[in-house]
């Protein structure tokens, strides 16, 4: 790369002071071993892994521009970026290999069973009541136990940034066999019962730092440039899914305690609804132990070459990259605008039941609420991926166009609920619409800010990084969630948390000046 095309890609001078990367002698690199000159096309009909060469170029030197400067570049990250990686040797063509489809979906599927699991109660909190005697505290507490499980996460952000993401993620699947299992061990005492049960949902949430954060390591360490953001969205929003789902399975399994037969007695009536909340419980174990069985059998920790420039390159060490996240003020202010309402949406959803109930509001149509307003923010997610991959630079305009709908969806269902004072129509479609708008455009955010996040501050590693601001959207969750055993009486305040949090975010994105150091790297250096 000349520096005349360096200026053409970056639109800066490199007289002066020079380019911040050291970039490759202008003749191309020799393709690996094995790879020659086949196409992509020919090398996989040979069953050979496609070589991905260079990223896809943009449109035109006017949309690589908009594309790559967003903002003025990190420059201190270009420096650090150049430091770490190999200064000598020309950039190797990226290789993706076949099986990145199946590791993908092994991480998904198991993230998934435990967005599952965590969601076990919210959603059938009436018939748990019944069946063990919950108390509104202990439902709420069973929620809670999710950010809780978020308190180690930097140890499990270590062991992923050492150990790498095979034992990272069968440490996370063998607890998550030890918690629903926990919770199926048959015992007459509803006090030891529900003791069990709470430590199950405790270890359940140990497990939920690495299927949150090492989505954008996953798709860094086995996708190229061009499908990053779209494997990211698919390993992040499985797990959304899996809560998406105890909406729909848990009431449609578990009759409410007024949709019980009344010809039943009151005994017989708890311990169906009991045997029924165990069917479920125990069908849980088994798709946990199947995918602990089937990680264990096949997922490799990398694959045999990186696939693009980025993956290659060194990162910085675990406690530099801490000093780098608290130092840069940029990274804290999307941070927020991350950890705020996402943490507000997801305690919400977690008692979705609960607020619904004195708006008159049934335990299957909280049910179906939930699962559709998740379900729509996971398509919507990934559809808004792809279009991040094919289209560079657009990461700020999608998150203001989807936190400008989310503070509206979120503003209309508020003044619903209060109809008696805004008179506004509250109806089951009204409800459906604005929960089902506000799930839409606050989960399919989530892909979106976590390649934003890694663009901003690599050359920090993608599980530090996600790592930090999940802890903190947590937090968030469990400072409110706290607030709730306390206050659950009345939960209108609870609900104009949501507007809220979305304006604040809507905000705090608007003044973020964009950047895109990670993109930079393997568009220019891999040209």
């Amino acid at each position: 790369m000349t520096p005349s095309g360096f200026r053409d890609c970056r639109g800066i001078r490199t007289s002066g002071k020079g380019p911040l990367i050291a970039f490759p002698p202008a003749a191309p690199a020799p393709p690996p071993h094995g790879v020659g000159s086949h196409s992509a096309g020919a090398a996989a009909a040979a069953g050979r892994p496609r070589a991905t060469g260079a990223a896809p170029a943009f449109a035109s030197s006017r949309r690589l521009r908009a594309g790559l400067v967003g903002g003025h570049p990190d420059r201190a990250g270009h420096r650090e970026a150049a430091a770490a990686s190999p200064p000598a040797a020309a950039p190797a063509p990226g290789r993706v290999y076949g099986r990145r489809w199946l590791v993908l979906l092994l991480f998904s599927l198991l993230a998934f069973a435990q967005g599952l699991v965590w969601n076990t109660w919210g959603p059938i909190q009436n018939s748990a009541r019944q069946a063990y005697g919950f108390s509104s505290w202990d439902i709420a507490l069973l929620v809670l136990w999710g950010p809780i499980g978020f308190l180690p996460c930097f140890a499990f952000m270590w062991l992923l940034d050492k150990r790498g993401l095979r034992i990272t993620v069968l440490l996370t699947s063998f607890l998550m066999v030890l918690g629903t299992g926990l919770r199926c061990i048959p015992i007459s005492d509803l006090m030891l019962k529900r003791r069990l049960i709470h430590g199950g949902q405790l270890l359940n949430g140990l497990a939920g730092p690495t299927v949150t954060n090492a989505a954008p390591f996953l798709s860094t360490t086995w996708f190229s440039a061009d499908e990053r953001a779209t494997a990211t969205a698919i390993a992040s929003m499985l797990s959304y899914l899996g809560g998406a789902c105890a909406f729909l399975v848990g009431p449609l399994v578990v009759p409410a305690p007024n949709g019980t037969s009344p010809l039943l007695a009151s005994e017989n009536s708890r311990a169906h609804i009991k045997d029924l909340i165990e069917t479920v419980l125990y069908a849980e174990f088994g798709v946990v132990c199947l995918l602990f069985s089937a990680t264990l059998a096949y997922f490799p920790p990398r694959p045999p070459l990186p696939p693009s420039v980025a993956a290659a390159s060194q990162r910085l060490s675990y406690r530099r990259s801490f000093c780098r996240l608290l130092s840069n003020l940029r990274f804290l202010m999307i941070a927020l605008a991350y950890a705020i309402p996402l943490g507000v949406f997801a305690g919400w959803s977690g008692v979705l039941d609960l607020i619904l109930t004195p708006v008159h509001v049934s335990q299957v149509d909280a049910g179906w609420i939930g699962f559709w307003s998740i379900v729509g923010g996971c398509v919507v997610g990934i559809a808004m991926a792809r279009f991040a991959d094919f289209i560079r630079g657009m990461l700020k305009l999608i998150l203001l166009l989807l936190f400008s709908g989310a503070t509206i969806s979120s503003t209309w269902f508020t003044l619903t609920c209060l109809n008696s004072i805004t008179h506004l129509p509250l109806t089951t479609v009204t409800l459906y619409a604005s929960c089902i708008l506000l799930g839409v455009f606050l989960n399919s955010s989530i892909p979106i800010f976590f390649e934003l996040f890694v663009e901003t501050v690599y050359p920090v590693p993608e599980g530090i990084t996600c790592g930090v601001v999940t802890f903190l959207s947590n937090m968030f969750m469990g400072v409110l969630l706290f607030f709730l055993t306390f206050y659950h009486t009345e939960l209108s305040w609870f609900n104009w948390c949501l507007p809220g949090s979305c304006l604040l975010s809507l905000l705090l994105i608007l003044c973020f000046r964009e950047s895109y150091d990670r993109l930079y790297l393997d568009v220019v250096v891999s040209v």
